[in-house]
């Protein structure tokens, strides 16, 4: 799973999620930053009205919470998720010590790598620069 704080970056760059069976996600409000919600049909499903999508809550009567606006929701990408998104500027993806790298071709720049500790930290990276390089 990435990072919030990358996660939230990819959602400012223009990241937009439908939300679909076996997603994840966060809302980033006080008390709840730290919790990471899983879309399901038989627990969350996301519900779609004239005003906007809703995540509804089934059958958590341990929590107060019923539904949340998709728009205060934060979505946390799978690997599979970040790589799709990634398109045909994918090339390659690599164990390089303890890390992993990416390899991407990016608009105007060419070839380029992007490290982490994870293959979605690594696609997540690559993701936010191609989405600079094409707003850019």
């Amino acid at each position: 799973m990435i990072p919030l704080d990358l996660a939230e970056a990819l959602q400012l760059a223009g990241v937009r999620w439908t939300p679909r069976s076996g997603d994840q996600f966060a809302i980033p409000k006080p008390g709840l930053e730290d919790q990471v919600f899983t879309v399901s049909e038989l627990t969350i499903e996301a519900r779609e009205y004239p005003t906007g999508t809703i995540l509804a809550f089934n059958g958590t009567t341990e929590w107060a919470l019923d539904s949340v606006a998709q728009d205060e929701t934060l979505w946390l990408p799978r690997e599979d998720q970040l790589r799709e998104l990634l398109g045909g500027t994918f090339n390659s993806m690599v164990r390089a010590g303890a890390d992993f790298a990416v390899t991407v071709d990016l608009p105007g720049q060419g070839e380029r790598q992007f490290a982490g500790e994870t293959p979605s930290l690594c696609y997540g990276r690559a993701l936010l620069a191609l989405l600079g390089a094409v707003i850019g």
